[in-house]
């Protein structure tokens, strides 16, 4: 092959061609799994091995990387590979990497009811409008870039429903070897993610009054023209949380914590994954549904009892 390039060569030219096809936010996230770990590997090498990748998977796990993060990173090296390839930069034969067997099953993060009531009684006693956003994620399972980015305009009050339909976030980019990063405001991660949700009555009671004095174009978390960025509510969050004596629980714990409740109280999963805007039901089912005891007891006992 008279044309090989190095897989540091490669992946620029893998790069160039992918800004075209996808959005701003998605090149960024694939150009920093790429300069993070995949140059300061594979940078010079002309041809990837099935060993070597394999050998970088063990060196990834014991640098406390999750599996999920490396999967997510053999996704990129693949379709730089792949991309190389296809130009006759390198060959390339798909590899078969092997994961330890994972025997712990993490537990999500989640609000008792008695800490959600707890927190959502405060802020209706201390409203302020960065407490609304906590109270509106409890309420409708938002992500925290969704309700960073939401404003008064997606808030339907006479019908009851928010639209959701743009995302917030912080990404970065690399020009001439210097890290730059810029706050944008895009379409969500997924079609299914542009969707709308049915607000509580309690939540309603709380934004019909504001809704006839608002800005319709400001954003809801600062009431001004200009957002708050997902880091800086995290932050706010969890001062929040520590003031209220309320035990960590990461922010995604607040869009846990409605899924569940939607759960426990016997939604069909379809809804909620809608509600969710996951992409198929197997996600929702996946994360939130794992009878508990007595369900499983309950079970037991109406097998037998079609026994008898």
């Amino acid at each position: 092959m008279t044309n090989q390039k190095t897989f540091l060569e490669i992946s620029k030219c893998w790069q160039q061609e992918k800004k075209q096809l996808v959005k701003k936010s998605t090149i960024s996230a694939y150009l920093l799994l790429t300069e993070n770990h995949l140059i300061p590997v594979f940078g010079e090498n002309r041809q990837i091995t099935e060993a070597e990748v394999q050998e970088f998977v063990f060196q990834k796990l014991k640098e406390g990387l999750s599996q999920k993060s490396i999967k997510d990173i053999l996704i990129v090296l693949k379709m730089i590979l792949k991309f190389g390839s296809k130009k006759g930069y390198l060959n390339y034969e798909p590899f078969d990497i092997q994961f330890p067997t994972v025997r712990d099953n993490q537990q999500l993060e989640v609000l008792s009811r008695a800490d959600q009531k707890k927190i959502m009684n405060h802020i209706k006693d201390h409203f302020t409008f960065r407490n609304l956003g906590v109270y509106l994620c409890l309420s409708t399972g938002l992500r925290i870039g969704e309700v960073c980015a939401l404003r008064w305009e997606d808030i339907d009050v006479i019908n009851g429903m928010v639209s959701i339909n743009k995302t917030i976030q912080r990404i970065y980019s690399i020009e001439n070897g210097v890290r730059k990063t810029e706050l944008i405001i895009d379409s969500p991660k997924t079609k299914n993610s542009i969707r709308e949700i049915p607000l509580s009555s309690d939540l309603l009671r709380i934004l019909k009054p504001m809704k006839k004095v608002v800005n319709s174009s400001f954003f809801v978390l600062t009431n001004e023209s200009k957002p708050t960025e997902p880091r800086t509510y995290r932050n706010y969050y969890k001062n929040l949380m520590k003031d209220l004596g309320i035990p960590h629980l990461k922010f995604h714990g607040l869009r846990h914590s409605f899924a569940t409740r939607c759960i426990e109280s016997n939604c069909d999963y379809k809804t909620v994954s809608v509600l969710l805007g996951h992409s198929n039901i197997s996600t929702t089912l996946n994360l939130y549904v794992h009878p508990n005891t007595e369900q499983k007891k309950k079970a037991i006992n109406q097998m037998f009892r079609s026994l008898k």
